[in-house]
């Protein structure tokens, strides 16, 4: 008796879980995304790596404030 209902709850989690996975893929391709600028969302990946490649650059341009060596 404990058997199946242990068996008996496993099966009601498995299912709760394919019905939220089941519903989490359903959102992901029911709609294109888009960014706030309503441009498609694949552009906003490669402005972001841009971004991040500029922010680097001029970092590296940037002089750093050398320690006074006086003791």
């Amino acid at each position: 008796m404990r058997a199946v209902v242990s068996v008996l709850g496993l099966v009601i989690v498995v299912a709760v879980i394919g019905m939220v996975a089941k519903k989490q893929l359903g959102a992901m391709s029911a709609a294109p995304a888009t960014t706030v600028a309503g441009q498609p969302a694949a552009a906003a990946p490669q402005q972001q790596v841009q971004q991040m490649r500029q922010a680097a650059e001029a970092a590296l341009q940037t002089p750093r404030a050398m320690p006074d060596d006086s003791k």
